[in-house]
Order: structure tokens, then C-alpha cells, then sequence
């Protein structure tokens, strides 16, 4: 079980990401089924600037991939920023199903989980759920998730949210992440959101 907020004074509401409490989990962002996505080509470009800023700020990312033999492989776009992690092969739709997913989580030792991938009314949204359920305190990065119809995208964002999920985009987090001017990486990470 994860440990969220210790401080009974700490708002949940008001949470922000922390950059020694945080991970990065990537889900399913994978062949032809990503490029079918509403507004797919912002979300891979939302989910590069991610996954590279935060290796930039040493947060763990953790890549899902549904079923790989069948879905193919994640989209060329993510492979670069992506190079030296391996992808966790799942067939469970929320990534908690799979036991190697879930232990790695658990190994991370974060208790912040910033979630992107696809889609977000069936695999994200079942990792949300489940991750809630484990005490994870799971941020949402709503530019860099989708679904095919902005209907199923908008239902599974609510779903999140009436959960405990908490709502964020990449410029959002990165800053929380960074907190001042001052982060040493500050100015990398300001020129990938250029």
C-alpha cells in the first residue's frame, strides 16, 4: 500500500506532484490503434515532451504495452524518448491485472503515479481505478490521454475524477515537478514545452 499524504492538513484537492514521490506510467500508446485516437497526433506529442522531460528530472517511467504480438509495438514517436526502458507486455486492460506491472510499481517506491496512455475510458481508466484503490495518488495527464471518440475520452476523464483522480496536463505537472526557476533543469525542460 502506497503512503499518499501524511500531513492530515494537506488538502487532497490542493496535491501537487512531487518529484521524489513520483512516477511516470505510460499505457498502451501502441501501432495503429494509437493513430485512431481523437486528436492523436497533439497526444503523442503531449506524451514525448512527458516521457522526455521527466527522464530529464530522473522520475521513473514505467511503459505498458497491451498484448504487443497483436497490437504491435509502441508508435516510432515514443521509441527515442523511450530507448534503454523495456516495455511490460500486459493482457490484463488496467496494468494492476498484471503481476510484473504491478510489482514494479510497488518496487518503485512512489506514491505518485502520473498516468498517460490510451484509452482513457478502458486501460487508463482501470489503472486509475485500481491504483486509487491501492492508496496511489494518481495524476491524470489529460493532454497525453485519449480514446477513439471524444465522447469515451470526456467519460472516462469524468469517471477518473468522481474517483479521486487528479486532473493535470504536461505543463502543469512539469512545473509542480520542478517547483521554481531555480530546478537545475529548468531550462531543458522549458525548451521541450517550446
Amino acid at each position: 500500500m502506497a503512503s499518499v499524504i501524511t500531513d492530515p492538513m494537506v488538502d487532497a484537492a490542493t496535491e501537487t506532484a512531487r518529484i521524489d514521490d513520483s512516477l511516470l506510467l505510460v499505457v498502451d500508446v501502441q501501432g495503429r490503434l494509437a493513430r485512431l485516437m481523437h486528436g492523436c497526433d497533439d497526444m503523442i506529442r503531449a506524451q514525448r515532451i512527458l516521457i522526455e522531460a521527466c527522464r530529464l528530472l530522473d522520475v521513473p517511467i514505467i511503459w505498458a504495452e497491451q498484448l504487443p504480438d497483436k497490437l504491435g509495438p509502441t508508435v516510432d514517436e515514443l521509441q527515442r524518448p523511450l530507448a534503454g526502458l523495456s516495455a511490460c507486455p500486459k493482457s490484463s486492460f488496467g496494468c494492476l491485472g498484471d503481476d510484473a506491472l504491478r510489482e514494479r510499481i510497488a518496487q518503485s517506491g512512489r506514491c505518485q503515479v502520473l498516468l498517460c496512455g490510451i484509452e482513457a475510458h478502458v486501460c487508463v481508466w482501470q489503472t486509475a481505478s485500481a491504483l486509487i484503490e491501492l492508496d496511489y495518488s494518481v495524476h491524470l495527464v489529460a493532454d497525453a490521454v485519449s480514446s477513439r471518440s471524444l465522447f469515451n475520452r470526456d467519460i472516462g476523464f469524468r469517471r477518473m475524477q468522481q474517483a479521486g483522480v487528479r486532473p493535470s496536463c504536461v505543463e502543469m505537472v512539469l512545473f509542480e515537478l520542478m517547483r521554481n526557476a531555480d530546478h537545475p533543469r529548468f531550462r531543458q525542460v522549458s525548451a521541450l514545452l517550446k
